[in-house]
Parts: C-alpha cells; sequence; structure tokens
C-alpha cells in the first residue's frame, strides 16, 4: 500500500486515546499499517515528554514529536529539538488570576507540571512552557478569557470545554508541524492532522487535510475536512482507512 499523505500528526488525549488512556489494539494495527506503508506518525499533544513518550514507545515511533501544544518540538524520542519558554512574568500574573478566582489551575514547567496542590510560589527561577485554568463555570472562564487576551503575548486554546491552556502568542500545535516538517522535508499539504479540541484547530486548519474527531468541539468539526468516529470508536483506524491508505 502507498499513501496519499506522508504525516499524520495525532492528538493523544481524545483523539489516540480512548476515555481510558489506552490505544486500542485496532489503532495500534492500523498505525502499524501506516507507518509500513511509509507514513510519519506523529504524536501532536498537550501532554509533557513524561507522559507521552511511553505511548510513543508502545507504537514503536522514532518519528519527530510535538509536546505542550508545540512548546517542544522533539526530534526524536528523547531529543529534543526545539523549546519556546513563556515569560516568568506573564506566568506570575496568570497564577495570581488563578488565585483570585479560586479555582483549579496547573503550569507545566521543563521538569515538573505543578497545580494548585503542589504550588511552592518558586515562579521567577523555573522555566514555564504552559499554564492551564479548569472551572465548569461559564461566566467565570469568559471573564478569565477576556483577562488574558487583554494581557497579550498568549495564545490561548482549550483541550476540553471546561478549560483554558496557554503558550506563549504563536507557538501552537501547528507551528510545531510546520517545524516536523522542515525536519522531515515535508510540506504542510502532505499533512493529516487528527484532534477534538481547541488545541488542536491550527493544525486542523492548516494541514492539507484536517479530521475531527466524532467526540470533539463544535467549532473543530466545522473547521475540519472531515469527522470520523469518536476515540473510543477507534476513529484514527477510520482516519487511515479512509484518507491514508
Amino acid at each position: 500500500m502507498t499513501a496519499k499523505y506522508r504525516l499524520l500528526a495525532l492528538d493523544m488525549d481524545g483523539t489516540l486515546l480512548n476515555d481510558e488512556q489506552i490505544i486500542t489494539p485496532k489503532t495500534v494495527e492500523w498505525i502499524q499499517k501506516a507507518v509500513d506503508a511509509g507514513v510519519h506518525v506523529c504524536l501532536s499533544t498537550g501532554r509533557a515528554s513524561k507522559s507521552a513518550m511511553p505511548y510513543a514507545e508502545q507504537l514503536g515511533l522514532k518519528t519527530p514529536m510535538i509536546m505542550v501544544n508545540g512548546s517542544e518540538v522533539w526530534r526524536a524520542p528523547y531529543e529534543l529539538y526545539r523549546r519556546s519558554l513563556m515569560d516568568p512574568v506573564l506566568v506570575q500574573q496568570m497564577y495570581d488570576i488563578a488565585r483570585e478566582y479560586d479555582i483549579w489551575f496547573w503550569a507545566y514547567s521543563v521538569d515538573e507540571v505543578y497545580n494548585r496542590n503542589n504550588w511552592d510560589g518558586e515562579i521567577l527561577s523555573r522555566e514555564w512552557l504552559k499554564f492551564g485554568y479548569s472551572t465548569e463555570d461559564d461566566e467565570i472562564r469568559h471573564k478569565l478569557l477576556m483577562r488574558l487576551q487583554d494581557m497579550g503575548g498568549l495564545e490561548i486554546t482549550n483541550s476540553s470545554p471546561h478549560n483554558l491552556e496557554i503558550n506563549p502568542l504563536g507557538v501552537n500545535k501547528a507551528s510545531g508541524i510546520r517545524e516536523v516538517c522542515q525536519l522531515l522535508g515535508l510540506e504542510m499539504s502532505q499533512v493529516v492532522a487528527v484532534g477534538d479540541s481547541l488545541n488542536d484547530l491550527a493544525a486542523i486548519q492548516q494541514a492539507g487535510f484536517g479530521v475531527a474527531m466524532g467526540n470533539a468541539q463544535e467549532t473543530v468539526k466545522q473547521e475540519a475536512d472531515a469527522v470520523v468516529a469518536s476515540n473510543n470508536d477507534d476513529g484514527i483506524t477510520e482516519v487511515i482507512q479512509k484518507y491514508i491508505l
């Protein structure tokens, strides 16, 4: 089998992984078929490398990877290519806002994921990649969004309808995929990007072919070239069967 597209960029949570955080045997099998056909399969996730690498190992991937919504691009597993850091002053401001609204927050440093439970107040001496908030209160989340937009210098997305994820401005999965394409000698037109949340939107819009999962947020479905089955129904298998091989 020969493939129409050369790079398959896969979001993880809500896309590659089912709700039990597992890649099903059927999905593993079809990803292997894509790799055998010469397709580069690339993880494109909001996760940090520490929690993504075990899945890359399970799939036997040796390709470049996009982590933390594009704040890191890895040339290969365990070989960092590029890292975009967030201004610690902005991290301090975002932390202050989280305290003000008394909501759940988390922050990815280069070494560790911190949240409301393990926060030690040490901000300026660390290297930061991403900040996030989570609240089911739509009104508070909207106020947060307004405050963040006023701050400037931020790329604001989400990985579920109830959260906000913040990276440095211009850093997203699409910018990460562009770098992966440069590393592999490919064009964006040769990419299929798959996802379910707003942090996948830029990639889905800018790839040669953008796919939304059946469980994707409505905005993502509207912008995609195709919608497939959900993450619990082997949607990735459908992507590979219909659009890649």
